[in-house]
């Protein structure tokens, strides 16, 4: 059975990168470019884990993060928060939001994958 994987990034370089290399990995990717339409696609295609960016345009990951752990039909998919916020004050809200595991930019594409 097929994975699938949703990535919440804004920076297009990014999302094409770690979706080469998901691909790569047998997971079946889906992009979104900001937090609404990641809230949109989880709804809507169901997948197993969101790689979620932290600053992005209008809604950030903070809250799409808390908005998919409030809502039934999301909240048990797995969350995987991948940001430049890396302070340890960060990683602790990131995870008390309801992210599984958090990841600080720069990180390897392997790091992700895995």
């Amino acid at each position: 059975m097929e994975h699938t994987v949703l990535i919440v990034e804004d920076e297009a370089p990014q999302a094409e990168m770690l979706a080469y290399n998901l691909q790569k990995a047998g997971f079946k990717v889906l992009i979104a470019n900001d937090g609404e339409d990641g809230l949109l696609q989880a709804r809507e295609n169901a997948p197993d884990v969101i790689v979620l960016d932290w600053m992005l345009p209008g809604m950030s990951g903070i809250e799409v993060c808390r908005q998919l752990r409030t809502d039934s039909a999301t909240r048990t998919i797995a969350i995987l928060m991948l940001t430049a916020r890396g302070e340890e004050q960060d990683r602790v809200q990131g995870i008390e939001t309801g992210a599984d595991d958090y990841v600080v930019k720069p990180y390897s594409p392997r790091e992700v994958v895995a």
